[in-house]
């Protein structure tokens, strides 16, 4: 370790092709927050200083990249200066993992997008008049809607998928969003509802990180398709028994936040009310259209928290950083809930320590 912070993945396992003489040389890399930094190696051990650095802000990345013919495991790296930078790793599985965590520190390095994926996910909402079955059932049309083809990701043959980017590109167009942000919160709802499924390394890899603020990927190499159990029949879910008592106490307070799952432990945008007399917090889905909570508990003797910004606190699962807090009801369940931001976060703690 050389003591500095933001390191997300090293190894010596690249090699490097050399800009003045170009030869090929084996490299030990580390990823840091939006630089990959490179070392000499000798007897398996890197040589500091580093022997240079690629900025990664306003990079554009190729994987798989076929340049060289005899090479099937190169990563391109093309900087904002157009300076290319090719990367061989010693199996697809060492490329696919790196490309992974690069794309991302290279989403993270544009000014604000993950905060602003973060933030909107917490605020988006449909229109009434819309729902998603509705947005669903436009993308099966024959004539209007998104259409599948087989698509190719690293040699193997996906059929009737659809890009990442066409979603986006349809959503807008059909004037379901604004902006590519609000269409990347949509598309990740439809994932999260099953109306749409991952398929292929790229999207799979998202989904596997956990980050909330990149499980869908507005991007031309993620693969997607619609889930088998849009034409199914989805068995209801057990009906939450809920009393009149718990729903007619005064509204103090409302609005969307994260919430982590108990048994998928995935990251779902959920409406929050919070109520007194008698004390309550429901949360509903903002994809239904029913005014019924799908869950909810009593705030009597209930405590709440705030979590730690640093790192990723026992009990919460993904790269979710930032604005979480827990709450825990007298029986002992933990619910992990993230707000848009530290001041979101305080006034909700703020309101139901005033109830517990």
């Amino acid at each position: 370790e050389d003591g500095q912070q933001g390191q997300t993945k090293q190894g010596p396992g690249m090699g490097f092709l050399g800009h003045i003489v170009h030869n090929w040389k084996a490299r030990w890399f580390i990823l840091r927050q939006n630089t990959l930094v490179y070392y000499k190696l000798e007897g398996g051990r890197r040589v500091t200083p580093p022997k240079g650095r690629i900025l990664l802000d306003g990079c554009t990345i190729t994987c798989p990249c076929l340049e060289y013919e005899n090479r099937p495991l190169l990563i391109k790296l093309k900087t904002q200066t157009s300076t290319e930078y090719f990367l061989e790793a010693c199996s697809r599985e060492e490329r696919d993992a790196w490309a992974f965590e690069i794309t991302g520190a290279i989403h993270a390095g544009q000014p604000g997008k993950v905060q602003q994926l973060h933030s909107l996910r917490n605020s988006f909402k449909l229109p009434p008049h819309i729902s998603l079955h509705r947005i669903v059932d436009k993308m099966h049309d024959s004539s209007t809607g998104i259409r599948s083809s087989p698509n190719m990701e690293q040699g193997s043959t996906y059929k009737k998928t659809f890009l990442g980017s066409s979603l986006v590109d349809w959503l807008i167009s059909n004037s379901f969003t604004a902006s590519r942000l609000e269409a990347v919160t949509l598309a990740s709802m439809l994932m999260e509802e099953n109306f749409l499924r991952p398929v292929g390394v790229r999207s799979m890899g998202a989904i596997r990180s956990g980050d909330l603020a990149e499980q869908f990927l507005d991007d031309s190499t993620a693969l997607y398709t619609f889930a088998e159990s849009y034409k199914k029949k989805i068995s209801p879910k057990e009906e939450i028994s809920l009393s009149t008592v718990e729903l007619s106490g005064t509204v103090v307070k409302q609005g969307y936040l994260a919430k982590q799952g108990h048994k998928r432990k995935n990251w779902k945008v959920r409406r929050f009310v919070l109520r007194k007399d008698p004390a309550f917090l429901h949360y509903y889905d903002p994809s239904k259209e029913e005014n019924r909570p799908v869950g909810g508990f009593s705030l009597r003797g209930s405590l709440v928290s705030a979590l730690e910004d640093n790192g990723v606190p026992t009990g919460v699962k993904g790269n979710v950083q930032g604005n979480l807090f827990k709450v825990i009801t007298k029986d002992d369940t933990h619910y992990y809930i993230q707000a848009s931001s530290k001041a979101e976060r305080a006034e909700w703690i703020e309101a139901i320590k005033k109830l517990t």
